[in-house]
């Protein structure tokens, strides 16, 4: 595949509407930190594609993932996260356990034909890894493990244990480009020498030395440092449908998060920072305002690329194998989960 998607693909409200459905809606997105639901009745919200979901620790200590929206007249039930022995809908004061079931709605007993027990919240699915939080909209879906495959297992090889991870801090941040576009961004480094100079001085960016790499279920990058400093090895990697996994060469870091389509043109991202608890503040430092220069100059590119899809000059581009091969992997998947 050297032709791109069409151009409309990017820009096509349509479209995304499609993607939402078939892609997002069955696919496993990371959450959040497991230590945001440590405790029994702590909760938070989150977006699985489109679909609004909580994710609780109930009485017992098990983790559910329940759809966020009330079974009376479709108000999200909570926002934001905290800790609570219920989740009350704010709208008629419909009170769910934490389990999902329907435990009390005002007024019912006036109700007749008012059956509490089919009217609980809807589940979702819920899984983890290592310290990182993983939820799927589809209560039938496959493991989370199909999903991740042999990932779990590439970064314990390069040299990270994931469980000795702690959780640093959030990063939001919001893209004016579709939601592919930055996913495309992401599987390529043959922009790298150009658009990133302070990156390619740390990580030697020629094709000989930075390795891609697909897989069933993700696509990977295996860099090295330029300066040979040993620690963890640097791995790049993009679950499908659009979560962001990124560890750098050196101490042990990882960062993880989705990119999640808001319109055709706007696109929603987070990344959640992890280090163990023995790497150096310094090294912390220096390496987020590396990554923050990074995520600046991305910007600037996906931003001008939906500019030029937009203009309609063009139906569609064309990639350069074998540099953009992981982008015609993803371009393959795509057509194939929205046809």
């Amino acid at each position: 595949m050297t032709g791109t998607l069409p151009y409309r693909w990017y820009t096509d409200a349509d479209v995304l509407a499609r993607e939402r459905a078939r892609l997002f809606g069955h696919a496993w997105q990371y959450a959040g930190p497991t230590g945001q639901v440590a405790e029994p009745g702590s909760y938070f919200t989150v977006r699985a594609g489109n679909v609004p979901l909580i994710v609780v620790r109930d009485r017992e200590g098990s983790l559910r993932a329940l759809v966020n929206v009330c079974r009376h007249r479709g108000a999200e039930v909570v926002s934001g996260e905290g800790r609570c022995t219920s989740l009350q809908c704010h709208y008629h004061a419909w009170t769910y356990d934490l389990d999902g079931a329907l435990r009390r709605a005002p007024r019912s007993e006036d109700d007749p034909g008012f059956d509490r027990s089919a009217l609980g919240l809807r589940r979702a699915k819920v899984d983890t890894w290592g310290p990182f939080l993983f939820v799927n909209p589809d209560p039938d879906a496959a493991p989370l493990a199909e999903t991740l495959g042999d990932l779990p297992r590439i970064v314990a090889e390069g040299g990270l244990d994931v469980d000795s991870l702690r959780f640093h801090q959030r990063v939001d941040y919001t893209l004016a480009a579709n939601w592919k576009v930055a996913v495309e961004n992401y599987l390529e480094c043959y922009h790298c020498a150009v658009a990133h100079p302070s990156f390619s001085k740390v990580i030697d960016v020629a094709p000989s030395r930075y390795r891609l790499e697909s897989h069933a279920t993700f696509a990977s990058h295996f860099a090295r440092s330029r300066n040979g400093t040993g620690g963890v090895e640097g791995q790049f990697h993009m679950i499908w449908p659009n979560i962001k996994v990124n560890v750098m060469p050196g101490r042990p870091n990882l960062s993880i998060g989705p990119l999640v389509p808001e319109e055709p043109d706007r696109t929603y991202g987070w990344l959640d920072y992890f280090f163990a608890e023995d790497v150096e503040p310094d090294w912390i430092a220096d390496y987020l305002k590396l990554d923050y220069q990074v995520g600046a100059e991305d910007q600037v590119l996906v931003e001008s690329v939906q500019r030029g899809m937009r203009a309609g000059a063009f139906e569609n581009g064309r990639l350069l194998l074998p540099s953009e091969e992981l982008i015609a992997e993803f371009q393959r998947w795509v057509a194939k989960g929205v046809a």
